[in-house]
Formats: C-alpha cells, structure tokens, sequence
C-alpha cells in the first residue's frame, strides 16, 4: 500500500520520495528563485572599469590614432597654418566634444552596448546595428595599416635598415639613396596618392609616388626619356612591402610577409582584448601614454637636426585669407569628426561599462582636449622632420609635405636613417605608430564583440574568448585580398567608402533622434539622474541645434567636393566604384528595415504603430537597478503624451 511516498510492506517501510507540505514547498520555490537569480546576475552581469583612470586612457587611446600623425599636420600646413586652429577648434567645442559627451552618457545611463541602446526609440533601432556593420568593417581593413607598421618594426631590427640603401633585389636602376641625390635633378613630392585613413575625403598629391617628376637643371636626364627617379625608402615601400599588382583587377598572389604581419596583428589585438575591459584597461597604461614619452623624445631630437626650424615655422605662420575659404572649414570639420570617431559604436560601447555615477563630462572633456592637442603636438614632430629632409633635398618644404602611408612610411622612414644609430630610432618610431593604432582597433573590435554578448548573453558572456578569437579569425581571413598583390587596391577602396556617408548621417540622427524625439530635456532628466546634474545650456543647444546643423551642412558639402578613389596613378574602374558605394550603403541598410519591422510588429493604426515605436521600449530603463522602479513612474508620464511627431502627422496628412 502506498501512503504519503512510502511503501508499506507489513512491518517494513521502504520510502520512495516525500511529499512536501504546503510550506515546505514555498520554501523550496524561494530557494530555487533565489538559485535561478543568482545565476541570472552571474550570467548577466556586465563588467567595469576596474578604475576610473582606465576608461579616460581608453578613450584617448580610442580617438588618438595614427591620422593625429599622418593627417592633421598637412592639413595645417595646405589650409593656413597656424590659422587653421581657429577653424579646428571651433568645430571641436560646437561639434566635436558635445557629441563626444552625448554619446558617453548614453552609453553609461543605459549599461548596454550600440546594439541595444536604441531601446530609447525602438524606429531607429537599425542606427545600433549600422554602427556595429560599419566597426566591423573598418576593424577588417585598419589591421592592414597596423600590419605594414609591424612588418617595418621587424625590419628595424636589421643591422642595414632596408630602406635607407639602394642595391637590394626589389630595388630598380632609377633608385637613389636619399632625396639629397636629385637636388640637381628635381624637385620632389613624396606622397601616396589619393589615400588616406580613418575616412578622410580630401585627396592628396601623388607626384614622387605615383612616379611623375618634374625635372630641373639637367636636360640630358629629363629630355624625352622622362627618367623616373625613386628614393630607396620609396622603393622599399613599393616593390617590398606592397609588391603591388597594375591594379584591382590583377590581385595576384599572396604575399606571406604581409599575411603574417596580419595575423600577428590580430594575436595582439585578442590577447589585449580577452577579458574585455578588465585585460583592456591594464594594457592602456601603457599602449595610450607610452606614445606621448615617444612623442617628446621624438621632438627633442627632431629640434636638433638641421633645417628643423623652418619645418616647424612653415608648421606654425598663419595665413589668415586661407580662412575666407569655406574649403578649410569644412575640412577642419571633418577632422575633428573623424579623429574622435563618434558614430562608429566605440565610445557608447566603453562607456556602458562604466559604473553608474561616473563623472563622466570630466572625462570627455580630458580625452576630446587630449585628442586636439595631441594632432597640434603631433605636427611639431613631425614638422622638424619635414624641415630636415627638405634642408637636405634643398626643396620647399612644402615640397616634401604629405599625408597618409607616404609621411609615416616613406618620409620619416627616410629621415631616420640619416641619424645616429638609426635601427634604436625606427624601432622607437614604429613601436610608437603600432601603440597608436592597436589601442584605436580595441574599440572598433570591443563594438562588435561587447554588441554580439549583449545580444546573446546567455550563451556567449561565458565564451567570451572564443568569441574573441573566433571573430578574429574570421576578420582576418576576410581581410586577405589585402596581403595580396593587389591588397594596397583593396585598402583604398575599402577606406574611400566603407565610412564615407555612414558615420555623417549616424551622427546627425542620432542627434536628431536623442534630442528631438526622445527629448533633450528628458535625455536631461536621465543625465541628472545619472552625474546629479542636468547637462549645461550651452550643451544642451549643441545638441539640438549647433552639432546636427553642423554635421548635415559638412556631409552636403562632403557629397559635393567627393571624388573617386585614385593611388599611384591608377584610376578604379567603374565596377569597383559601383562596389564601393555598395559598400559604403550598407551600414545604412539596417535603419530603415529596422524600422520597417518595427512597424509591422505594432498592433493598429499607422498613427497607433509610429506612437508605440517612437516610446522607449519597456525595458529602456538606466543601468543602476536602484532607480528602475522610479524611472518606470517618469516613463509612464512622458509616454502618456502624445508625440510631436504624430501630432504635425495629423495635421499635415492629406
């Protein structure tokens, strides 16, 4: 006979199981509630800081990059000099650094990464995902740069720097040692074509790179045969490094320097970014302040070589007039733009993994500053050495002036070598370059990573390392075509368009987006909430109305002066044209489908279906879990009224 979970076999009992009474059951619940939570919180809890410090190096780490060295100082140089700060400047209080700040506490208010912080306004939720396409994209082909400064660092430790000599097997009968040797001959222009990094749209000149030359003094050499003259750092940068095909269409085979330089790359970014931001934030110590001790070793020696006076004067002598060119304006806009790098997911991203009431606008304000500062700096160091190679060039400066790959890796190249002990001073400078560019990639990569946890946290934030290697491998056998013959093709191409609309249009909705239809003043209230203070007036009027007028006035006036990709003389045919706006579109595409799901998803009219999705989602609501409950009752009384939006709808509707 069976009673109560026993069996009664005469005298015997044998028990089977017991059936708990009414409070031993609740008691059982309470403590499988209490187990079932506290496996919640340790699946999703997200990570922080371990210091406050770590998320200020990282954000200068993040916006300082190679083009602070490469970019801005021929910028100052083609648009006025020293005048060229007052536009700079201009756009970095009024655009650069409110937006910078929108960002940062969006990011800390909500706790989540780019991909989710859209809950505020479900319509546009595709903005998180474009910005996630586009960090991916970029992270693909940013390597590319990091690996030709690791193949160099290599190099370096050479007894006979391989650039700094002609003789070698991928040199040609027109090399010469140095530019000192063509004084009789011309005067030239050592550049890289058309290309540049992080975005910019300005095209540089290519005379000495793409293999023009303007002879002077020596009829017999520039007659008709048109001699075409190369210095060994050039050669070594073309025939060794690149080894570059006749174009996109030829991509030739693989070159295994440049594909293990890649993957050691990616190594280095996985080993930094392995625990997120607890292995992240140790690593900026170093990789975000060693390149300033560089920097200023750099500068001292640099103001010792001969001729360095004249670079930095060249650098520095305003020219006033240049700012009645509305062109200056806009290309100081742009700059400042693309050197902080809002837009892209990275700075909402790091943000999300501060601690609540982090005083985050002293943050922003030491990283934007640092980010400035850093380009004008910059431009000292790299001005001496302009002043110096153009002293032994007998040139202009002006003459030896470039951009891009060509400045970092022909030109400073080049110079180094004519100093004392040369291999300690290239090894310095490409350590330097390779800080400067991995702690830019910790950011790129981290949206894509810290996006995709965040979409699967149950599965994923346990795997977080293979995730890591995982998305790494898979970037990096994306990003082969560029250690191809053919690779420099590619790289073009992808850095011309993968952010060349995108990140402009990104940047003015999200403005648009924050503080027109969620509400700057409830975007107020939430930052109050968040720092004890509500943001200042000044700020508040960027972001509503100076920085979107500003970043839509600059994307018309981009559209307007873009022109296609050209380097070295190549012209891209019209297929890989077509291909790059295909490319540059696609972080785009996710907006509008985004909302057109999100539409289709809401129940009743058109005019119920925009209210619904225009209201933060029910789980928008700030990362401290103390202020949820009291956050739900502010929802509450904003989302009763009626939008503005819907509102002008029904209005204006036919």
């Amino acid at each position: 006979m069976e009673k109560n979970g026993k069996i009664t076999n005469g005298h015997e009992e044998t028990t089977l199981f017991i059936l708990p009474d009414s409070d031993t059951h609740k008691a059982l619940e309470a403590e499988q509630a209490v187990i079932s939570d506290t496996w919640d919180k340790e699946e999703e809890e997200r990570e922080h800081w371990t210091r406050g410090l770590d998320f200020v190096l990282s954000l200068i780490g993040y916006a300082v990059g190679v083009s602070n060295l490469w970019r801005f100082p021929y910028l100052t140089l083609r648009n006025g000099g020293g005048a060229f700060l007052i536009p700079f400047f201009f756009f970095l209080l009024l655009c650069g650094i409110p937006l910078f700040y929108l960002e940062v506490c969006l990011g800390q208010f909500s706790g989540t990464s780019s991909l989710f912080v859209w809950k505020m306004c479900p319509l546009v939720k595709g903005i998180g995902y474009g910005m996630v396409l586009v960090s991916g994209m970029a992270c693909i082909y940013y390597n590319a740069v990091l690996s030709w400064v690791i193949y160099y660092l290599v190099n370096s430790f050479r007894a006979d720097l391989p650039w700094a000599s002609c003789g070698h097997w991928w040199n040609t009968p027109q090399c010469v040692t140095h530019q000192g040797e063509l004084n009789s001959m011309f005067a030239s222009n050592v550049s890289d074509g058309n290309m540049t990094l992080n975005l910019q749209l300005t095209n540089g000149s290519g005379n000495f790179a793409s293999g023009s030359s303007s002879c002077v003094g020596n009829a017999s050499l520039c007659g008709s045969s048109q001699v075409k003259y190369r210095t060994a750092a050039e050669e070594f940068w073309q025939y060794n490094v690149l080894r570059k095909s006749d174009g996109l269409e030829n991509l030739g085979s693989m070159q295994m320097h440049i594909a293990l330089s890649l993957l050691a790359a990616w190594i280095l970014v996985c080993l930094c970014l392995i625990k997120g931001v607890k292995s992240v934030g140790k690593v900026v110590y170093f990789t975000a302040l060693m390149p300033y001790v560089l920097l200023t070793v750099f500068l001292i020696r640099g103001s010792m070589l001969p001729g360095a006076i004249d670079g930095i004067i060249f650098y520095v002598k305003p020219d006033f007039e240049k700012l009645m060119n509305f062109t200056v304006w806009i290309e100081a806009c742009v700059q400042v733009f693309y050197s902080l790098g809002p837009a892209w997911g990275g700075l909402i991203t790091m943000a999300s993994f501060n601690k609540f009431h982090n005083q985050c606008f002293r943050d922003v304000l030491i990283a934007s500053l640092a980010d400035g500062l850093t380009s004008v700096y910059g431009g000292f160091v790299i001005f001496c050495v302009l002043g110096f190679l153009a002293k032994e060039a007998n040139v202009s400066v002006t003459e030896v002036a470039t951009q891009g790959p060509g400045l970092a890796l022909v030109a400073y190249p080049e110079a180094i070598s004519k100093l004392p002990i040369p291999q300690l001073w290239a090894v310095l400078f490409f350590f330097m370059l390779l800080l400067l560019g991995i702690d830019s990639q910790f950011g790129m990569f981290e949206t894509v990573v810290a996006g995709l946890i965040d979409a699967f946290p149950h599965q994923l934030r346990r795997r977080r390392i293979c995730l890591t290697f995982g998305l790494a491998f898979l970037s990096y056998c994306v990003s082969l075509p560029i250690a191809t013959n053919g690779g420099i093709y590619v790289f073009t191409l992808l850095d011309w368009f993968v952010a060349a609309f995108c990140v402009m249009i990104t940047s003015f909705l999200e403005c648009f987006v924050i503080c027109w239809i969620y509400g700057v003043d409830r975007f107020s209230d939430d930052i109050e909430m968040m720092l004890g203070r509500k943001p200042g007036l000044f700020v508040r009027i960027c972001w509503t109305v100076f920085t979107p007028l500003i970043m839509l006035t600059a994307f018309i006036f981009t559209c307007a002066m873009y022109t296609l990709p050209v380097y070295d003389g190549y012209v891209f045919p019209m297929w890989a044209n077509l291909l790059g706006f295909i490319i540059s579109v696609i972080p785009l595409i996710p907006i509008p489908v985004g909302a057109l799901i999100v539409l289709l998803k809401q129940k009743g009219t058109f005019i119920q279906r925009l209210q619904s999705s225009l209201q933060p989602a029910e789980n928008w609501e700030p990362a401290a879990k103390q202020y949820k409950e009291l956050y739900g009752e502010k929802s509450k009384a904003y989302n009763q009224r009626r939008h503005w939006l819907v509102a002008w709808y029904r209005r204006h509707r036919l």
